[in-house]
Parts: C-alpha cells; sequence; structure tokens
C-alpha cells in the first residue's frame, strides 16, 4: 500500500516505493512465490526500482496509472547531472529502468487490480531478440533488456493472469469483438476490394 499521506489529494511529492520492489521480487519474480510468473524470468537480475506519483496523468486521450521507462537521459549535461543526483538520492544509484504508479489510484483499487497494474509495468521491460529470433544475452551472459510496447491493448500474459478488467474496458470490448461474428464477410470485403474473381460460367 502507498504511504497515507497519498489521500491527500494535495500531496504533490514522489517518494521511492522500495517495499514494492520488495514485494514483486519475493512474489511475482522469484520462484516459489505465490504470484510467481515465468514470463519474467529475464528480470531475476533488472536493476529496476519503483517509484509513488501523487496522481496520473493524461496521455493521447488516457489516463496513465502506471509507467515504465528506462533511464536514458536524453539531455544537456546539467539537466542531465540533476536528474542522475535525483536518481542517486532515491534509490543511490541510477537504476536501469524505473516504474511509476500512481499512488491515489493504488490505495483504491483491489489487489488483483494493483497486481495486474504492477505486472503491466514489469512485461514492458523484455528481453532483446537475437539475429535469428532467439532471447539475446551481453557478454556477461546477462539477459538484454529492452523496453517493449503492449501485445495489443494489453499485454497477453496480464489477461491470461488476471482477466480482462473493467467490463466495459477497451480490453473487453475488444474480446467481445473477437468472440462475435464478423460484421462484415469476407466475400463482401474482397467484392468491395476489387480482389473478389467471379469464375466465368
Amino acid at each position: 500500500m502507498p504511504p497515507a499521506i497519498y489521500a491527500d489529494p494535495l500531496n504533490s511529492r514522489y517518494t521511492p516505493a522500495p517495499e514494492v520492489l520488495k514485494w514483486a521480487r519475493a512474489e511475482i519474480l522469484t520462484g516459489g512465490g505465490q504470484l510467481f510468473n515465468e514470463d519474467h524470468a529475464h528480470l531475476e537480475y533488472c536493476d529496476v526500482q519503483f517509484l509513488w506519483a501523487p496522481g496520473s496523468f493524461q496521455k493521447q486521450g488516457r489516463t496513465v496509472i502506471g509507467q515504465c521507462e528506462e533511464m536514458l537521459f536524453r539531455c544537456g549535461p546539467w539537466q542531465k547531472g540533476r536528474q542522475q543526483q535525483q536518481m542517486a538520492d532515491w534509490f543511490g544509484a541510477v537504476p536501469d529502468y524505473l516504474i511509476t504508479l500512481d499512488a491515489s489510484y493504488c490505495l483504491t483499487c483491489t489487489d488483483a487490480e494493483f497486481c495486474a497494474l504492477v505486472e503491466h509495468e514489469l512485461y514492458h521491460i523484455g528481453q532483446e531478440m537475437d539475429a535469428f529470433g532467439s532471447p539475446a544475452f551481453d557478454k556477461y551472459g546477462m539477459p538484454k533488456l529492452t523496453i517493449r510496447g503492449h501485445d495489443i491493448e494489453e499485454f497477453v500474459g496480464v489477461v491470461r493472469r488476471y482477466g480482462i478488467g473493467h467490463p466495459d474496458g477497451a480490453l473487453a470490448q475488444l474480446v467481445a469483438a473477437a468472440n462475435a461474428t464478423p460484421e462484415v464477410a469476407k466475400i463482401n470485403i474482397a467484392r468491395a476490394c476489387g480482389t473478389c474473381l467471379l469464375k466465368a460460367a
């Protein structure tokens, strides 16, 4: 749970969340954990940290309640220095990846919603593939990691483990549409696109 201070909407501080990392490592990332998920095996030694944010934000018409980012500083020396110093003050060093969670949401969501949110963000840290489509490793034998996009609206693993979420949500609508009979038959599409060749009688 986030600190209770986040129940106050006027609180605007960002706070490290080492308790979330400790819980995620014990329950999701480590074999024998109650929620252990082999999909995250490449994260066993990943340098990731968690951060509480005081609220959500809007992006492309969506409310963002969690975000995973690779700690790359593409800016001038002073900006980079400030950001590196802030990370070091919070976590002791600059992590490779940072997962930020909306504390106000996490105070009110269900346990399953919280687990799904954390796993969603963990799924964003994927393992790179080599030229042959196999998992890539560095010269020390460690997985090469990268930020990965959604499988579709969500990660397949999150849906498999926690379901499709709110019944009125975009993902539920996508699943309902996939399970329904197509509104436009293939033959109609072919005719409309001019790709249907009629055989001569």
